[in-house]
C-alpha cells in the first residue's frame, strides 16, 4: 500500500512560494480530462474514462473531510485499458455515466478479441460517504467473450493540502488487509492517532482478491449481459449496511429533486441561456452540504469542498431572490461558529466571523492553520450584510431574533479589533506568518499593490471592505428598527453616513477617475484602477456622480474584455491576465458589479456585461462558468482562455447567472407590504422573454413573465398563490 503522497511538485524558488505557502501547484497537462461528483461531506475527481488515479495530471481520488480515501481505482481487460466512447453526467449531477470498449487483445500473437466488441458501462454516484459503482458489460460479438476484468486499487490517505503539493516530513502508517472473499480494508493511522479506514466491496465474489487488485475471469456468450458491482466506504462501521446500488441511486435521485422543491425556476426564450441556467443550479445542488445548522453552500471541487464563511455568503446573497432558504442556513452556521475569543493562530477575535474550516489530519495537527480559521477581513461585515437582507426578503423576525446577538458581536468587531488602529477603517493584517498574508476576496500574495507594483505593507484597508461596512450598518440599522431598538438604529445610520464621507476623502484617486485599491499602513492609497471599485457599487457608498465615472472605466477596453471585467485593469503594473486575481476574469466579482451597475441605474451597462459573461459561458464545457478565466481580449471565432487550475463548479461563479438576471430585471421585495417589484427592467439582446415559476414572498407565490421590445420590456402575472402584488417601476 502507498504510504506517500501521491501529488508532489519540485521546490520553486520564487517569490510566489516564498510568499504564498498555501499556493495551488499546476505541474504538467491533465492527461484526461476530469469529472467531479459530490454528495455532503465526499466528493470525487474521476478521469473520463470513470478511473482514479490511472492518467496524469489530476487531483484524483475520493474524499472525505479533506482527506484521500482512495487515490486508485483503475479499471483493465486484458491487462489493457479500455477504449472511451463517451462520458456524460446526468443532467442533475446525479451520476457520472462512462461508455468503454475493448482494444485488440492478442495473446501470444494472435488475435483473441477484435476492437469493439465488448460494451461496458460504469455508472458511478456517491451517497452516504460511499462511492457506488456499476460496471455493466455485453457481448455484441458473434462468439464467445473470454477476458479478465481487473480492478486495481490503492490509497495514500493523502490530506488535501498534500494532494494541492505541500510536503510533510513525518507521515503516518498505513496497512491493508482482506475482509473475506468480497472486501479489503484500506486503513491509515494518523500522526492525530486518529484510524481511517476505506472498505472495498465487490459483488459478486471476484475470481482472484488482492489487498489491490481484484480479478474477474469471464466468459459472456453472443448478446450476453452480466453487471458488477464495487462501493468504497469511507469510515463506514462494519455493522452498518450497505444501500444496493440501484435502491441508492433511486433514493439520491430522489433526495435531489426535494432538495430543489421551493425554489424559483426560470424559463427563457434562448435554450442556451436555458442549459446555462440548469448547469448552474444542478452545480450548486450539488454543492449544497446538509449541515446541523442547516444547507450550506461549500465553495468549490475540488480545493475548498468546506465551509467557507465568504463563498457560502456571497453565494447565499446572490441565490437570495431564487432560494432564500440559502441564506438562513448559511447564516445559522456562520453565527455558530462566531469566534468568541482571541487566538492568534487562528486569527480569531470576539464577533469574527469564520474564514475556512477544515477536518483533515494537517488542519488537527496545526501543520496547517484552517481546522477553524478566521482570516478573513470581509466575511464579518458581509455576514451582517446577509442577515439584513435575508431578513428584508422574507420578513422572517424570529431568524433575526436569533441572530442578532451576532449581528451585534459583528458590529463589535468592525469598531473594534476590525480597526486596530481607530482610523475608522476596518483593517488587516495576519496574526501569525502561517496565515494568508491577504484577507479580502483577492487573496493572492501580490493581490495588494502600488502603482509601482510595490506590495502593500502593514494594516490594510481594502476598499470594497469599507463598502461592506457601509451597507453592513445601514441594514442592521433597519434590522435595529424592526426590533424597535430607534436609538441603535439611528446610531448606526449616522456612522455609516460617517463612513461614506471619510472613505470619499480617503479612497477617491482623481487624476484616475477610480478609487484607490486599499490604503497600506501608512494610509497611503495603492492607486490602482482594479475591479474593487465596481464592488463598491453594488454596496451603495459611492457618489452618484462617481458612480458613472467608475462604470465607463469598468466598461472601457482596459478592464473589460469581451468576455467581462478584469480584476486589474490592462497596464497596470502587475497586471497578468494568466494570473489568478491580477488580469483574470471572476463570474462572481462580475456579478456583485452588475447588481452595482443596477443600484445607479446603469442597465445599459448591466446589459453589456451580462452578455459577455453568457457568451463566455456558451462556449465554456457544460456550460460551467468556472471559478475564473483568462483575461485575455476576446477574438471573434474563438472561444475565452481558460484558468489552468480554476476549480468547476465553484458556487458563487455557478450562482453568478441568477445575479446577472436579477440585477437585469432590477428585482426587489418588501416582505411587511408583500410586494414584489421589477425596477428599471431590461433583458439583453439575447432574451426575448423571461418566465420566472414560484417566485415566492413569504407565503405567497407568483408567476411571471417578462418579455422584450427593443429597450421596453413587458411585465405579465401568469399566475399567484396568496396575496401578492407586483409592480413595476420605470424611474430610477
Amino acid at each position: 500500500m502507498a504510504i506517500e503522497a501521491t501529488a508532489s511538485v519540485s521546490t520553486i524558488r520564487d517569490e510566489a512560494v516564498t510568499e504564498s505557502p498555501f499556493y495551488i501547484p499546476m505541474t504538467g497537462p491533465t492527461a484526461r480530462p476530469r469529472q467531479v461528483l459530490k454528495h455532503d461531506d465526499t466528493f470525487v475527481v474521476l478521469d473520463s474514462h470513470g478511473d482514479i488515479g490511472a492518467s496524469a495530471g489530476g487531483p484524483d481520488g475520493l474524499f472525505n473531510a479533506d482527506t484521500r480515501f482512495l487515490a486508485r481505482l483503475e479499471l483493465l481487460l486484458d491487462d489493457m485499458q479500455p477504449l472511451l466512447l463517451g462520458s456524460n453526467m446526468r443532467d442533475d449531477n446525479s451520476a457520472l455515466t462512462v461508455d468503454l470498449t475493448n482494444p485488440d487483445i492478442y495473446s501470444n500473437g494472435r488475435l483473441v478479441l477484435q476492437k469493439d466488441v465488448l460494451h461496458l458501462v460504469r455508472t458511478i454516484f456517491l451517497w452516504h460517504g460511499t462511492a457506488y459503482q456499476r460496471i455493466g458489460l455485453q457481448n455484441h460479438g458473434d462468439r464467445t467473450a473470454v477476458f479478465d476484468l481487473t480492478l486495481l486499487f490503492d490509497n495514500d490517505f493523502a490530506d488535501l493540502f498534500e494532494v494541492r503539493g505541500a510536503q510533510r516530513p513525518r507521515r503516518g502508517a498505513g496497512s491493508s488487509r482482506l475482509l473475506g472473499f468480497n472486501d479489503v480494508a484500506l486503513d491509515y493511522r494518523g500522526l492525530d492517532d486518529i484510524t481511517r479506514s476505506s472498505t472495498v466491496h465487490l459483488e459478486p465474489r471476484p475470481s482472484r482478491l488482492g489487498v489491490n487488485a481484484a480479478t474477474y475471469h469471464l466468459e459472456l456468450k453472443p448478446q450476453e449481459n452480466t453487471s458488477l458491482f464495487v462501493t468504497v466506504s469511507c469510515n463506514r462501521p462494519n455493522t452498518e449496511p450497505l444501500m444496493p446500488f440501484f435502491k441508492g441511486l433511486l433514493a439520491h435521485r430522489r433526495e435531489m429533486r426535494q432538495l430543489t422543491s421551493g425554489a424559483t425556476s426560470i424559463e427563457t426564450s434562448n435554450n442556451i441561456f436555458n442549459e446555462v441556467v440548469c448547469q448552474s443550479m444542478a452545480d450548486l445542488n450539488m454543492l449544497m452540504t446538509e449541515t446541523p445548522q442547516g444547507r450550506y453552500p461549500y465553495a468549490g471541487i475540488p480545493w475548498y469542498s468546506t465551509t467557507f464563511g465568504r463563498d457560502g455568503l456571497i453565494t447565499a446573497l446572490q441565490m437570495l431572490w431564487i432560494d432564500p432558504r440559502v441564506a438562513r442556513g448559511v447564516l445559522r452556521r456562520l453565527a455558530h461558529y462566531q469566534a468568541t475569543a482571541v487566538d492568534p493562530v487562528n486569527d480569531a477575535a470576539p464577533g469574527k466571523i469564520l474564514h475556512e474550516m477544515r477536518g483533515g489530519e494537517m488542519a488537527s495537527l496545526r501543520e496547517v492553520p484552517f481546522a477553524q480559521y478566521y482570516g478573513s477581513v470581509d466575511s464579518t461585515p458581509l455576514f451582517v450584510m446577509l442577515a439584513g437582507l435575508y431578513v428584508e426578503r422574507t420578513g422572517d423576525d424570529a431568524t433575526l431574533g436569533d441572530l442578532w446577538e451576532s449581528i451585534e458581536a459583528a458590529l463589535r468587531w468592525i469598531d473594534g479589533p476590525g480597526d486596530p488602529d481607530h482610523d475608522g477603517f476596518v483593517e488587516y493584517q495576519r496574526a501569525t506568518e502561517e496565515g494568508l498574508q491577504n484577507q479580502g476576496w483577492k487573496d493572492s500574495y501580490d493581490a495588494v499593490f502600488h502603482a509601482d507594483g510595490t506590495l502593500a505593507e502593514g494594516n490594510i484597508a481594502l476598499a470594497e471592505v469599507q463598502g461592506y461596512v457601509f451597507a453592513a450598518k445601514q441594514l442592521a440599522a433597519r434590522c435595529a428598527r424592526r426590533l424597535g431598538l430607534k436609538h441603535q438604529a439611528d446610531k448606526l445610520d449616522d456612522e455609516a453616513r460617517r463612513l461614506a464621507a471619510r472613505f470619499e476623502e480617503a479612497f477617491w484617486c482623481e487624476e484616475l477617475g477610480t478609487y484607490a485599491l486599499a490604503l497600506d499602513g501608512a494610509k497611503r492609497p495603492c492607486r490602482v484602477r482594479t475591479s474593487n471599485a465596481g464592488q463598491l457599487l453594488f454596496t451603495g457608498i459611492v457618489r452618484e456622480d462617481r458612480a458613472r465615472l467608475v462604470a465607463a472605466d469598468l466598461l472601457g477596453p482596459q478592464f473589460f474584455s469581451g468576455w467581462g471585467i478584469r480584476t486589474v485593469a490592462r497596464g497596470e503594473a502587475r497586471y497578468n491576465p494568466m494570473s489568478y486575481h491580477d488580469g483574470s476574469i471572476w463570474p462572481h466579482d462580475n456579478a456583485l458589479i452588475a447588481l452595482g451597475f443596477a443600484r445607479y441605474g446603469l442597465k445599459h451597462a448591466v446589459e453589456q456585461l451580462f452578455k459577455g459573461l453568457f457568451d463566455a459561458a456558451s462556449y465554456m464545457e457544460l456550460r460551467r462558468l468556472p471559478e475564473l478565466f483568462c483575461g485575455f481580449q476576446r477574438e471573434r471565432r474563438r472561444g475565452p482562455t481558460l484558468y489552468p487550475v480554476a476549480c468547476a463548479p465553484q458556487a458563487w461563479a455557478s450562482a453568478t447567472p441568477f445575479t446577472l438576471l436579477e440585477a437585469s430585471l432590477g428585482l426587489e421585495f418588501d416582505a411587511r407590504r408583500g410586494e414584489i417589484r421589477l425596477r428599471n427592467p431590461r433583458l439583453p439582446a439575447f432574451l426575448n422573454e423571461v418566465i420566472l415559476h414560484d417566485l415566492q414572498l413569504g407565503d405567497s407565490s407568483v408567476d411571471l413573465r417578462v418579455r422584450r421590445h427593443g429597450d421596453d420590456v413587458s411585465l405579465e402575472v401568469l399566475r399567484t398563490r396568496g396575496k401578492i402584488q407586483v409592480s413595476l417601476l420605470l424611474a430610477h
